[in-house]
């Protein structure tokens, strides 16, 4: 995909995932007992929506920007609390000027006693990261290949925990990586959440990543999709994320929540989305 995150910093697919995150998130902050998350690919973690990248692709503004001023039914504008409170911690006031990635939203919402291990391997971005999360003892910041994290950081030591995967896809590798990585995963931590995420457009294996799924042998695998345009048109349409051991709340909110992003997000008459079980429940 060529996929540079500051270009695309809260466009639909970030919405998509980030309230994904915080719905998996809400759910396990429901017991007392902590929690670790393990970011594999977790970018700069704040994004300037002044920068020149912004500016020059400024697809937030068909992303969170339509979401940030909407007026939503009270069931969808209570489950999406959560995501809204984390991008307003990055802002003053009404005004959108940054916009909060993956680390920066679970630290957000980590307690006292939870622990995130945010990975990044690209050195800049490593170093930006740093400084995004900043001195915070429930947080470690690590300079290696997330991919080996799947093998060598689980299980957790609070054997309760959320792995999030979202790779930049710059390799088609990388939906092999996916498959193969989750599968090695949790042979090591059978009981942990896992939200990977991936593109849709035209040419993506998606159908392959999916049969992938279904023959990994992991008995409950929850996928959510949600297109903002038809893929004739190119670039990126949309975007699924795939949940491991999703919380048994997690598919009517979903169900609650797409047909509410959709209408908001949609750039044509082709906008869609879907929740189907590849494994498990029906």
């Amino acid at each position: 995909m060529n996929y540079r995150h500051a270009f695309h910093a809260g466009n639909h697919a970030d919405v998509l995932k980030h309230v994904v995150l915080t719905r998996l998130l809400a759910y396990l902050r429901r017991k007392d007992k902590p929690f670790r998350v393990i970011d594999t690919h977790a970018g700069i973690g704040l994004y300037d929506l002044g920068a020149e990248e912004a500016v020059r692709s400024p697809e937030w503004r068909d992303g969170i920007a339509r979401l940030a001023g909407a007026t939503l039914p009270d069931d969808v504008a209570g489950l999406l609390a959560p995501y809204r409170e984390a991008v307003a911690a990055v802002n003053e006031g009404e005004r959108l000027l940054h916009y909060p990635g993956s680390p920066l939203i679970v630290q957000h919402m980590l307690r006292e006693g939870d622990a995130l291990e945010a990975i990044e391997l690209h050195p800049v971005d490593h170093g930006l990261l740093v400084d995004a999360l900043g001195r915070d003892r429930r947080v470690k910041v690590l300079h290696i290949d997330g991919w080996l994290a799947l093998g060598a950081h689980l299980p957790p030591k609070e054997r309760r925990g959320l792995v999030l995967v979202d790779p930049p896809y710059e390799e088609a590798a990388d939906w092999d990586r996916l498959v193969d990585g989750l599968k090695a995963a949790h042979r090591r931590f059978a009981g942990g959440v896992y939200l990977l995420w991936y593109p849709l457009k035209a040419g993506a294996p998606v159908a392959a990543l999916h049969r992938g799924l279904r023959g990994a042998g992991i008995p409950k695998v929850l996928a959510a999709e949600l297109s903002v345009r038809g893929e004739a048109e190119g670039g990126l349409s949309g975007s699924g994320v795939i949940v491991v051991n999703p919380p048994f709340t997690l598919e009517g909110e979903l169900k609650a929540l797409l047909p509410a992003l959709t209408d908001l997000l949609a750039q044509d008459g082709a906008a869609t989305h879907r929740v189907v079980w590849l494994r498990g429940e029906t």
